[in-house]
């Protein structure tokens, strides 16, 4: 297992404090504020340890304040209800007495029924695409400082954008944005931790996908970008540690906050999971 990987099992495992309280750390690497996903994948496991039953099937999200890396995060379940079909949690993060983040959890057992799905987008698979690094030597160097520092670090999740010219400056048709996503060494079978290492993927890139139709990206100085809100719907099973592709688009934006969603497959085209968040995205203005 990656160091890297690692590291993510170790942010995602939390400190229990008392009965539906848990306390979060957050890697120490110099970030300003707490990345979002770690924030969601944190707050589904709280959730998660007090269900017993039932796996999650979708959860709902608001950010409401940025978190500080430098000091933990204690996370505080409320047990809203045990039915006989689906469970409801609701977890409140907290920093400084202050609610910083929301999230209401549901789950429940797969029931047999009608099956249909969406179709997987036809794109190359991730063997056909430049690895990271292949990204480093022929791409970093024209790549703009932040893309190149964010692509320098180790991390816990690889990626493969299918589209990767848009980081070069290219305007993508449709504005789609496909990008292929695993972890970089092999996770425990405990379904749960696939499903929070996911939850923690899911809030990598999407927001940025709401300035591809405009040949831009958030790493771009101009612009200043937070999540506001971000919902997952779980589907179907899957490995957090085999290749999956990340489709996604973003249909507006508008009033400085973009709307982005994505669908989550297999390779083989099983569609595992859904995702849709709103973020500020804000361009600074000269005073």
């Amino acid at each position: 297992m990656s160091s890297a990987v690692q590291d993510l099992l170790n942010i995602l495992d939390l400190e229990p404090l008392e009965v539906n309280l848990f306390r979060g750390r957050s890697p120490q690497v110099g970030w300003q504020r707490v990345f979002g996903g770690q924030v969601i994948g944190q707050a589904l496991v709280a959730a998660v340890r007090t269900v017993e039953t039932r796996p999650p099937h979708s959860l709902h999200a608001y950010f409401l304040l940025p978190g500080d890396p430098k000091v933990p995060i204690i996370y505080d379940v409320d047990r809203m209800r045990d039915g006989k079909s689906f469970t409801t949690r609701r977890v409140t993060a907290r920093q400084h007495g202050h609610p910083i983040f929301s999230m209401l959890v549901s789950f429940h057992t797969d029931e047999p029924g009608l099956d249909h799905q969406a179709k997987m987008p036809d794109v190359p698979p991730p063997e056909n695409l430049p690895s990271e690094t292949e990204m480093r030597e022929k791409l970093m160097p024209m790549m703009p400082d932040p893309v190149r520092r964010y692509y320098e670090r180790e991390r816990p999740i690889e990626l493969r954008p299918v589209e990767f010219e848009r980081y070069l400056g290219k305007k993508i048709p449709g504005g789609q944005f496909n990008i292929w996503i695993r972890t970089t060494g092999k996770l425990p079978d405990l379904p749960a931790i696939h499903q929070c290492v996911l939850a923690y993927a899911s809030d990598m890139m999407l927001l940025d996908t709401a300035l591809t139709p405009h040949g831009r990206t958030l790493f771009e100085k101009e612009f200043l970008a937070a999540s506001l809100d971000h919902a997952l719907w779980l589907h179907r099973p899957f490995r957090a540690d085999d290749w999956l592709l990340y489709a996604q688009d973003s249909p507006n934006l508008h009033g400085s906050r973009g709307y982005a969603r994505g669908l989550i497959f297999k390779r083989d085209g099983t569609l595992v999971a859904s995702v849709a968040q709103e973020g500020l995205v804000r361009q600074r203005r000269e005073t």
